[in-house]
C-alpha cells in the first residue's frame, strides 16, 4: 500500500501542476487597482466632481466684467421727442468695488431738465462702505462653490472607499471559496485512490469487503462535498463580477480558469503584521472623509454665518462718477476734477434688525449642530477602528491556535494509516480522523481569509484602503 501510495502522490502533484499552467490568478491589488479605474459608481463620483467645477464657473459669472448698449428713442405725433445713445462697461471686483465707465449722446426737442444735450462720457466707481462691505452674496457664493467642489472630491473618496470594501469582501469570499473547492477536490482524489488500493486489498484477500463500502461511502462525501464547493466558487465568482468592468463600460464575467493567487496564506506573514493602534486612530482623525465632510460643512456654514452677520450692519453705499463733454472722460483731467463730477450717497438702516438677527441666530445654530454631529461621527469612527483592531488580535491568536490544531490532527491521520497498514485498526477510524483534519484545515483557511480580510476593513475604517 505504501508504494501504491507514493505512485498516487506523484500522479497528482503532477496533474497539479498541469492544471496551474492553464490558469491564471488574480489578486487583491489587481481588483482594487480594476475598481478605481473602470467600476461605473467611481465613474459617476467623478463626474459629480466635474459637476462642481462647472458650478464654480457659475459663481465666477459674477466677477465677469460687463458690457452693454442702452438705445431708447421717442418719436409721438410727428415729432422727435429724443435720441439716446449709452454704451457701457462695468468690472467688478473681489472686494466689492465696482467700477464702470460709458459715453452718451443725447438729441432731440423734448427730455428731462437734468440731462445733458450732447455727447459725453462718464468714469466712476461704486462701493458699500459698511454692510456688503467685508462679504456679500457674490463672494461667498462663490467660496461656498470652491469648498462644494472640495466636498464633492471628498464624497467621491467616501465612494470609492466602500465600493472598494464591497469589492474585498466579493474577492475574499471568492478566495475562500476556491481554497475550500481545492482542499475537497484534492481529498476527494485522495478517497477515490484509496478506494482502488482497497479494492486490489480485497480482491487480494488482504481486506474485508466492509471496507470497499466504508471507503466508497467516504468517496461518495467527499464527492457531495465537491459539488457543493464548486458551486459555492462558481458563484463566488459570479459576485465578485459585479465589481469588475472593462475599460469600455461593460460587465465583465469571471472566467474559470483564473484563480486567486497563491503565497496569501502563510503564517509568517500573518505573525509578522505589524500594526500599531495609535497610528490607525490619528490617521481616521485626520483623513477619514466622512469628518473631513463635515469639516468642510463647517467651513460653508461659517461663510453663511459671516454673510447673515451683514444684516446686522447699516447699508451705506456711494457712488461717484467723473464727467467729461465729448467721448474721452479724462481729455482734460483737471477740468474734470474742478467741475465735472457726480456723487451719490445712500443710507438704510432697518429700526429693529429683527431680520438680521434671526437669520444670524440660525446660522450660529446650524454651526452648533453640525460640531455636535461631527464629534458623534468621530466617536462612532474611533469605535469601529478599535473593534476591527480587535477582531485583528483575536484572528492572529485563533490561526496560531486552529493551525497546531491542524497538525495534530495530521498526526492523529498518519498514526492512524499506520495502525491501518499493520492490521491494528479500521478503514472507519481513518476516515474519520481525515474527516477531522479537513474540518480543520477548512477552518483554518477561513480564518486566514476572515484575518486578511479584517485588515482591508481597518483600513476602510480609518478612511483609506490602500493598493499594496
Amino acid at each position: 500500500m505504501s508504494w501504491y501510495k507514493m505512485i498516487f502522490c506523484f500522479l497528482l502533484m503532477q496533474s497539479v501542476v498541469n492544471a496551474q499552467d492553464s490558469l491564471k490568478t488574480l489578486h487583491a491589488e489587481q481588483v482594487l487597482k480594476i475598481v478605481q479605474e473602470f467600476h461605473p459608481v467611481v465613474k459617476l463620483a467623478n463626474l459629480d466632481v466635474e459637476r462642481s467645477s462647472a458650478e464654480i464657473t457659475v459663481a465666477r459669472a459674477a466677477f465677469d466684467p460687463v458690457l452693454s448698449n442702452y438705445i431708447s428713442n421717442k418719436t409721438f405725433a410727428g415729432e422727435n421727442y429724443y435720441n439716446y445713445l449709452n454704451p457701457n462697461v462695468s468690472i467688478p471686483t473681489w472686494y466689492g468695488i465696482e467700477f464702470f465707465a460709458g459715453i452718451e449722446n443725447l438729441s432731440g426737442n423734448r427730455f428731462e431738465p437734468g440731462e445733458t444735450i450732447g455727447q459725453t462720457s462718464y468714469a466712476g466707481v461704486s462701493a458699500s462702505l459698511l454692510k456688503n462691505l467685508v462679504i456679500d452674496k457674490r463672494r461667498a457664493y462663490l467660496q461656498q462653490a470652491k469648498l462644494y467642489k472640495d466636498m464633492a472630491v471628498i464624497e467621491q473618496q467616501l465612494i470609492v472607499n466602500n465600493i472598494l470594501m464591497d469589492a474585498m469582501n466579493a474577492y475574499w469570499q471568492w478566495v475562500y471559496a476556491y481554497q475550500n473547492f481545492l482542499i475537497v477536490s484534492r481529498n476527494a482524489e485522495v478517497t477515490n485512490a484509496r478506494l482502488d488500493l482497497v479494492k486490489k486489498a480485497f480482491i487480494n484477500g488482504e481486506r474485508p469487503a466492509i471496507d470497499t463500502l466504508e471507503a466508497f461511502a467516504q468517496v461518495q462525501s467527499f464527492q457531495f462535498q465537491q459539488n457543493e464547493a464548486q458551486l459555492q466558487f462558481v458563484n463566488a465568482g459570479l459576485a465578485l463580477s459585479t465589481f469588475l468592468w472593462k475599460s469600455s463600460d461593460e460587465p465583465y464575467t469571471l472566467p474559470m480558469n483564473i484563480i486567486p493567487k497563491d503565497g496569501w496564506e502563510q503564517e509568517a506573514l500573518i505573525r509578522n503584521d505589524q500594526i500599531n493602534l495609535q497610528d490607525l486612530l490619528n490617521l481616521a482623525a485626520n483623513s477619514h472623509p466622512e469628518l473631513k465632510l463635515y469639516d468642510q460643512k463647517l467651513d460653508i456654514l461659517d461663510i453663511d454665518k459671516r454673510l447673515k452677520f451683514q444684516e446686522l450692519l447699516p447699508k451705506l453705499d456711494v457712488q461717484y462718477n467723473l464727467l467729461n463733454k465729448g467721448y474721452y472722460v479724462f481729455n482734460n483731467a483737471a477740468a474734470v476734477l474742478d467741475n465735472n463730477y457726480q456723487y451719490g450717497v445712500k443710507l438704510e438702516v432697518p429700526m429693529r434688525f429683527s431680520q438680521g438677527r434671526g437669520m444670524y441666530r440660525q446660522a450660529r445654530l446650524k454651526i452648533a449642530q453640525t460640531k455636535i454631529t461631527r464629534g458623534q461621527k468621530f466617536q462612532l469612527i474611533e469605535v469601529k477602528v478599535k473593534s476591527y483592531y480587535n477582531e485583528l488580535l483575536n484572528y492572529r491568536k485563533q490561526i496560531a491556535l486552529q493551525s497546531n490544531n491542524y497538525d495534530n490532527y495530521k498526526r492523529l491521520v498518519t498514526a492512524e494509516e499506520t495502525k491501518l497498514m499493520n492490521g491494528e485498526s479500521s478503514l472507519f477510524l481513518v476516515n474519520s480522523r481525515e474527516t477531522k483534519a479537513l474540518e480543520a484545515f477548512l477552518k483554518l483557511v477561513e480564518l486566514k481569509t476572515k484575518y486578511i480580510r479584517t485588515i482591508y476593513a481597518l483600513q476602510w475604517s480609518t478612511g483609506v484602503i490602500a493598493i499594496r
